[in-house]
């Protein structure tokens, strides 16, 4: 059976939460007298005070969660904080759509970066720094900051983590999980605020610095420009964000590795030599492409081709080029990375290199098991065998992804969209990549697409950013059996 009692609590914190995370952009409206404090005021206090109303109702819960509980707490506590967080742009009329605020919000919490704004420095600073700052709270994952206060009150956290955590494996780096969390926060907050630093140093005013270390450590890809990064004109600036989005497509546990310095874990790690053998091999091609069609010199080819390979591997969705004007040997090579996706671990979307690993050498296996019919021959990831049911889970997903792909493609054109840009608008969304291919392309963003068009796409940021399982299983009927 289900505990709602224990459900609700949890969902009542993750809005008090948010309200919280709103509050602390109220100095920055302040300062900047932007106009918008009493909209971001008032969106605090009605999430902070609806979730304390929730908590404070179900505070005598003691009960520890299921599993199933989990896929709900998670499913449904994305989509409240998506709806809750679109309330300032429509206090303040940035937004005055309802479907529009929140598909801008689903995009920042689900780290898509995909956009409805046609000007976006026209909208001001509180609430131009609450959008980024969507993108650093989806990055982690709320979910997990939450895990880290339940034994606080008194509830359980694993099943939380284990709904939450992008990709096949969560990479535990501790045996506490809500230590695991602490320690994932921590490393989070240090690089969040080391990149901000630099920007600074780069150039960037302190605000710029921050909206964008906000959104490069999420790999989320919100910028306060219309031209995105090329509105800068500067390479430091573009080489520091490309260090840091290559950085946030890292499984976060290799990331605490290296900070206790126990590199062998690294060296030995075969997603992590896969995803920069990724990034080398498609930067040294497109930097060729570029460097013998266009007038670029080697440098810019170079500058260009790792920050668009990176933006996209990493599902981050900045822009310093429009990768659509390309030759098509290289537009081709960066439709192909739209399908790759980063680490398992990481706060980037996609399918995730781990994935393709482990569908590749079990491809590769069948051959050998045709010839020795009787071999026991595991697929092995790091020296250790995998798990059959593991095998067969990444399997069932890739297969999912590939079709709600496809019926999303089918449904846009259902909405009387051209194929291209539906294909484009169905893949950056499902990915959680930001910009696509056709009228999605990184010069344009989503405002021409109706209501409706905009609330599926926002269904698919969600089903993309939640790895698919954790919301269609819920619409499964077997998921209520037994309730």
């Amino acid at each position: 059976m289900f505990h709602f009692r224990a459900i609700f609590h949890i969902l009542g914190l993750l809005m008090i939460l948010n309200g919280i995370f709103m509050a602390s952009i109220l100095p920055v409206s302040w300062v900047q007298e932007s106009g918008d404090f009493n909209d971001i005021l008032i969106s605090a206090a009605i999430s902070a005070n609806l979730g304390a109303a929730i908590w404070f109702l179900t505070r005598k819960t003691r009960r520890e969660l299921s599993k199933r509980d989990g896929y709900l707490v998670v499913t449904f506590g994305w989509i409240i904080l998506g709806l809750t967080g679109a309330v300032p742009f429509l206090l303040n009329g940035a937004i005055t759509s309802v479907p529009s605020a929140i598909f801008e919000t689903f995009s920042g919490y689900t780290t898509t970066g995909a956009s409805i704004l046609n000007d976006i420095e026209s909208l001001p600073a509180g609430l131009m720094l609450w959008r980024s700052m969507t993108q650093w709270i989806g990055g982690m994952g709320i979910i997990v900051l939450t895990i880290a206060l339940l034994p606080l009150f008194g509830v359980g956290g694993v099943e939380l983590f284990m709904a939450e955590a992008p990709g096949p494996s969560s990479g535990k780096i501790h045996p506490k999980i809500t230590d695991t969390a602490k320690r994932l926060w921590i490393i989070y907050v240090l690089l969040t605020a080391f990149e901000a630093v630099l920007l600074r140093l780069a150039g960037m005013s302190w605000l710029d610095a921050t909206n964008h270390s906000f959104t490069t450590m999420s790999t989320g890809g919100f910028s306060t420009k219309n031209a995105s990064i090329a509105a800068f004109n500067s390479p430091q600036i573009e080489y520091i964000i490309t260090t840091f989005m290559l950085v946030g497509g890292i499984n976060f546990s290799m990331l605490y590795f290296i900070v206790k310095g126990v590199f062998h874990k690294i060296v030995d790690n075969e997603e992590f030599k896969t995803y920069l053998g990724i990034v080398l091999v498609f930067t040294v091609a497109i930097t060729a492409v570029l460097w013998g069609s266009t007038d670029r010199g080697w440098e810019e080819s170079f500058r260009h081709a790792i920050f668009q390979v990176v933006t996209i591997v990493t599902t981050t969705g900045f822009s310093t080029s429009n990768y659509a004007a390309w030759a098509p040997f290289a537009y081709m090579l960066i439709l192909f990375l739209m399908f790759t996706g980063g680490s398992a671990g990481s706060t980037s979307g996609g399918l995730k290199i781990l994935r393709h690993l482990i569908i590749l050498k079990n491809g590769y296996i069948e051959f050998k098991r045709l010839l020795h019919p009787r071999g026991i021959i595991p697929v092995r990831i790091n020296g250790k065998s995998v798990e059959q049911k593991t095998v067969y889970n990444v399997l069932a997903f890739f297969f999912i992804y590939l079709f709600v792909f496809i019926i999303g493609a089918l449904v846009l054109t259902a909405f009387g969209h051209d194929i291209v840009t539906s294909a484009g608008a169905s893949i950056a969304c499902l990915g959680n990549i930001g910009p696509g291919i056709g009228d999605v392309d990184p010069t344009q963003n989503f405002s021409f697409f109706s209501d409706g068009a905009k609330l599926f796409l926002s269904f698919l940021m969600l089903l993309g950013r939640l790895e698919l399982f954790t919301v269609l299983i819920i619409l499964t009927p077997a998921f209520w059996k037994n309730v």
